[in-house]
């Protein structure tokens, strides 16, 4: 049977960033260094696979550090952390080993300098989401006013308009974040930048990927989790860039193939929590349904490596 021909347009740079090889890595030199069981507060990045697996070698999954024993390394995510917990981890006489990407460090820097300078911050980000929560928690209470859209800018109040610095998280949409910071500097016009991009090379050199695949292409399947956010904003990027079928599915299995009837061409992309194995596994899904031609579109190369910390290269 003459199988219908199809391309596939591979976006890169896709998948992994340094931020998230180096927190996967942090869990498994902790569990080399110290034995299984080792505990991680949250997800360690966003993706079902990778947290499978890390379980699966004896890493432990928690939401809070009240549910870990005080006998047991801890490690903290990727996203960061609000500073009362490495606190109360310290104050157990705990062992951690913090993951945050250092690229999150910076921007926790930032709104620590600007917060001793009196300014008060906005942060542009997503309510609820761990690495705006690891933010806002640098600093007291009410030092922080979040906004999600250009709208909120308007019903902030901050303390003194005069005194005032923003940050971004760093996963979010680069054209969405433009708008609201031209939105932030039209009615603050004092307001003080970063001083370099908060949002990240990893998420801007995805979205710049997508980008210049979005014309060739009659679908797009972004490969990341639900509740990753940098995977989301390449869908978003994907359908404002005129991918009117954009699909976030976090590996084969979830892929629409009633959607895709009569596609010829499908671009196809990786969030920077999803490993190149899922990646591979959806292009041998379409090949066992299409004649398949791949065609790599890269606009960036990365080179990015983050040391993992020394108390993991310490023997133990």
């Amino acid at each position: 049977m003459n199988r219908p021909g199809l391309t596939l347009y591979l976006a890169a740079p896709r998948g992994f960033c340094a931020g998230v090889d180096r927190a996967i890595k942090i869990v498994e030199m902790a569990l080399e260094k110290w034995g299984a069981p080792v505990f991680v507060r949250h997800e360690i990045v966003h993706n079902k696979f990778v947290v499978d697996g890390l379980r699966a070698k004896g890493a432990v999954f928690v939401e809070e550090l009240n549910e870990c024993p005080g006998d047991r390394p801890v490690i903290f995510s990727a996203h960061g952390v609000p500073k009362a917990v490495p606190a109360e981890a310290a104050r157990r006489a705990m062992t951690f080993v913090d993951a945050t990407c250092p690229l999150v460090s910076k921007v926790h820097i930032e709104a620590e300098r600007h917060h001793q300078n009196g300014l008060q911050m906005v942060m542009i980000g997503h309510a609820g989401h761990p690495e705006t929560l690891g933010t806002m928690g640098q600093l007291p209470e009410g030092e922080v006013l979040l906004v999600e859209t250009v709208a909120d800018v308007a019903t902030i109040t901050p303390r003194d308009p005069e005194k005032l610095a923003f940050i971004t998280q760093t996963t979010l949409s680069v054209d969405d974040t433009a708008d609201i910071v031209a939105a932030l500097k039209a009615r603050f016009p004092s307001i003080v930048g970063p001083h370099k991009e908060d949002i990240c090379y990893a998420t801007t050199n995805r979205q710049e990927a997508v980008k210049a695949v979005a014309p060739k292409i009659d679908a797009l399947l972004v490969i990341g989790a639900p509740n990753s956010s940098n995977s989301k904003r390449l869908v978003e990027v994907g359908r404002a860039a005129g991918c009117t079928y954009a699909q976030l599915v976090q590996r084969a299995a979830d892929i629409d193939w009633r959607a895709l009837d009569g596609i010829r061409a499908v671009g196809v992309t990786a969030g920077a929590s999803a490993p190149e194995v899922l990646v591979n596994e959806v292009i041998d899904a379409f090949r066992a349904r299409f004649d398949v031609t791949v065609e790599l579109v890269e606009t960036a190369k990365e080179n990015v490596e983050f040391k993992v910390p020394r108390v993991l290269r310490e023997p133990a």
